[in-house]
């Protein structure tokens, strides 16, 4: 999609074309754009656009039908006119800020704030709103030292923040020797040590997929180990991020979606995946969206993901998100993801 840009035309019909799927679900045809939308051009014309478009990859003819819906190249090029263009008109922005602030109360404790996020995000969008908890504590680490056991056994010895020890036992694909985890440990605690430990999970993984050719076998393996050991510390548990709204998506699944559904519900139950997603917006400075592939994980295939961080005392601390299908309404669901991220702040902040 790199580079390209569509005429004023191209982009007229993309828009009203992707808006009409997104209220109809239906593929669309020449004559109800021609009918439909004011784009002043006749069904062969806009047949004629539809075709260059779907050469161009930014449309699809589902079976026979004669109509087009888009793709997700084609959902990108739609929003990321949407965020290139004037934002919401104010009375409308108004009206779901006040929307929003009549379901979140900015007197509840902060669990119970992050509960309302999710369920008003939910309510507004009628699709999955998802809001991860923020963090208690951040976890840095002082030394670390793995010791081998028996039977593809390491002990690990976690010292972190100012003197709490943590001994925890991994199972790993082989049995490793004294030197070689003597300088796994050496190598973590003098790169590392003072750094926070999800910090240093992504550091080591970062590493590995960037150094291996040049790693020695000796080091590549130990660095393995580490990335194990540490990455327990960070393992999703039940309070990482409170999920409401799953029923909305079941009710606008068709029968075609279910095994995509099945495993979209799956993700949300393992947690890693949509965790690790929602962690690559932490840093990002307002709404993401991931479409479909864009991801990078198969149960997000068929669905989108908007998300924004929110802050609490100045400092982002979670990130909220809607997660539905494709053909989601980006135009309301971008405005209320970002605006809900603005209040939650505001709330946690007093």
């Amino acid at each position: 999609m790199a580079g390209l840009e569509l005429s004023e035309r191209k982009q007229r019909l993309l828009m009203a074309l992707v808006e009409r799927h997104i209220r109809d679900g239906q593929p669309v045809g020449s004559k109800t754009l021609a009918e439909g939308a004011a784009l002043n051009a006749s069904p062969a014309t806009i047949r004629n656009i539809m075709a260059e478009l779907e050469d161009l990859g930014v449309l699809a003819s589902p079976h026979t039908s004669a109509g087009r819906i888009p793709t997700e190249m084609g959902y990108r090029l739609y929003v990321d006119s949407l965020l290139r263009s004037a934002p919401m008109l104010d009375a409308n922005a108004r009206g779901l800020k006040r929307e929003l602030e009549q379901l979140i109360d900015p007197d509840q404790s902060a669990k119970e704030l992050v509960a309302q996020a999710s369920r008003a995000l939910a309510e507004l969008t009628r699709m999955a709103g998802v809001v991860v908890v923020p963090k208690r504590d951040v976890t840095r680490l002082r030394m670390v030292e793995f010791l081998p056991l028996s039977g593809q056994r390491v002990l690990v010895i976690l010292v972190i923040n100012r003197a709490e020890v943590q001994n925890r036992v991994i199972h790993t694909d082989r049995e490793y020797g004294e030197t070689e985890l003597r300088q796994a440990a050496n190598y973590i605690n003098r790169t590392y040590a003072g750094c926070d430990l999800d910090d240093i999970c992504d550091g080591l993984l970062k590493t590995m997929a960037t150094d291996k050719r040049q790693m020695d076998l000796l080091m590549q393996t130990a660095m393995d180990v580490a990335a194990k050991a540490l990455r327990q510390n960070s393992a999703p548990n039940a309070d990482d991020y409170v999920l409401s709204g799953e029923a909305n998506l079941l009710g606008s699944a068709g029968a075609e979606d279910l095994g995509k559904l099945r495993d979209l519900f799956e993700a949300f139950n393992s947690k890693r995946d949509i965790l690790h997603l929602l962690e690559r917006s932490v840093r990002a400075d307002g709404v993401q969206i991931f479409i479909g592939r864009e991801a990078g994980y198969q149960a997000f295939d068929e669905y989108s993901l908007v998300s924004a961080p929110y802050q609490a005392e100045g400092h982002t601390v979670g990130v909220l998100a809607v997660v539905g299908p494709t053909r989601m309404d980006y135009e309301r669901v971008i405005p209320t993801v970002d605006i809900t991220a603005r209040i939650l702040s505001a709330a946690l902040r007093s």
